[in-house]
């Protein structure tokens, strides 16, 4: 990647610490992240619409007072494309939704606003975030695919474009993209933020997604997201012990991943961090499938209307909808419930633990933009609705990245965080 400008260049929180410095203005990051999609946009794709420059700073300017007291000081976010915004259409990669403007912002958006953040635009997504890509290539590779189902979001950050971006994720959405572009990706537990105004795709496993370039960005924009109060960033914790999960316990990893999962288990044990490695036998595999079989049934409750317009609809998701409706309703309530099970016995296998970490791709982003790549390596983590981190830092022999995952328990969101910060600081950089 090209050499950028510096004030694109820096995370969300760096960046408003600068601005608060007096060290730069808002309007020259602003700025600045447009010179980087003048410069690399044609070629990335990251944006299914976007404002002006010209545009934008206006809008900045009709309420710059408001700005400048705001905790996000204009600065911009990109809104994957299946998430409805009142002032830009809501397509959802779909020929079927052309041109449909929402009334009124998702939840989430209208958050980001309320704290100051502006939407430059919308960001690519696969075909109701499945599996037919959009536009969007790898910002390190362009001849890589970027991931999906929330490409363009990823890429947008990863290629530094905007600070900060939101997604959605029902199997691998934020965590793959973000792995095979290099930012980082974050998933709530299930039911931690709003999903109203988002294209819901299977609802046991829906969840909101975080683009940004470091954990304390992610902090800042999950406190926007919760309407908490502003208070100083947590702060990072070493964790105690950390679970390694090798590939295998989930499905294949290339020999990349398997060298860059076992370094770091080195420097964790090297810093003085107690490792073990988890043995769960067939469990996760077992929960890939599960997973599988909870979104065939879901997706086809939910996509109603447009499979009444099938010949508009990828193959794949016509094959998804095609299963889901053969499957016996006994299959998904079994699903369900293994889920549940195996929920509660990964953490009581883990009770020590800070957290587990585990390869959040199978290896670099795959050649092609045809494809996403596989997303097995998400849909376990999915399925049990615990929270996911992606944490950049690890690469190939061709500085192509390879991100890892640390997964939390259940509504310890916050916990997680923190060891995550710790970990970005101390161990992958």
């Amino acid at each position: 990647m090209n050499a950028s400008n510096p004030l694109n260049r820096a995370g969300l929180a760096e960046t408003l610490r600068r601005i608060e410095a007096g060290e730069c203005t808002a309007v020259d990051v602003i700025n600045a992240c447009f010179d980087r999609i003048d410069a690399r946009e044609d070629k990335v794709g990251a944006w299914e619409c976007y404002l002006s420059r010209a545009d934008y700073l206006q809008q900045y300017h009709d309420q710059q007072a408001f700005y400048e007291q705001s905790l996000l000081k204009g600065l911009p976010v990109g809104i994957k494309d299946i998430i409805d915004t009142a002032d830009m259409p809501t397509e959802m990669g779909s020929a079927i939704h052309a041109g449909r403007q929402p009334i009124e912002d998702a939840s989430c958006v209208a958050l980001v606003k309320a704290a100051g953040g502006m939407v430059l635009g919308k960001t690519v997504t696969t075909e109701f975030a499945y599996f037919r890509p959009g536009k969007t290539c790898n910002p390190h590779a362009l001849d890589r695919t970027p991931g999906g189902s929330s490409s363009g979001s990823a890429a947008a950050v990863a290629d530094e474009m905007v600070p900060m971006a939101l997604g959605s994720q029902t199997a691998a959405s934020v965590i793959r993209p973000a792995a095979y572009c290099g930012a980082v990706g974050y998933v709530g537990s299930r039911g931690e933020f709003s999903l109203r105004g988002g294209q819901p795709l299977a609802q046991s496993l829906d969840s909101l997604g975080l683009f940004a370039r470091h954990v304390e960005d992610i902090q800042l924009l999950r406190a926007v997201l919760l309407r908490l109060p502003a208070v100083e960033l947590p702060a990072a914790v070493k964790p105690r012990r950390i679970v390694m999960c090798a590939g295998d316990n989930v499905g294949d990893t290339d020999a990349d991943m398997n060298t860059a999962l076992q370094q770091v288990a080195e420097r964790l044990q090297a810093a003085g961090v107690e490792v073990t490695w988890l043995e769960a036998g067939t469990l996760l595999q077992q929960m890939v499938m599960h997973h599988s079989r909870i979104m065939a049934w879901e997706v086809c409750r939910n996509l109603v209307m447009e499979s009444q317009q099938a010949e508009l609809l990828s193959q794949p998701l016509q094959a998804l909808i095609k299963d889901g409706l053969a499957m016996p309703r006994e299959d998904y309530l079994a699903s369900l419930d293994a889920v549940e099970t195996s929920r509660h016995w990964l953490w009581s296998t883990c009770a020590e633990a800070d957290a587990i970490l585990a390869p959040a791709a199978p290896g670099v982003a795959p050649l092609g933009l045809d494809k996403t790549g596989a997303p097995h390596m998400s849909r376990p983590w999915q399925a049990m609705g615990f929270p996911v981190i992606s944490i950049p830092g690890e690469t190939d022999g061709d500085h192509l990245p390879l991100g890892l995952q640390l997964v939390g328990r259940a509504r310890q969101d916050d916990a997680l965080l923190q060891v995550a910060a710790w970990v970005e600081q101390n161990i992958m950089n």
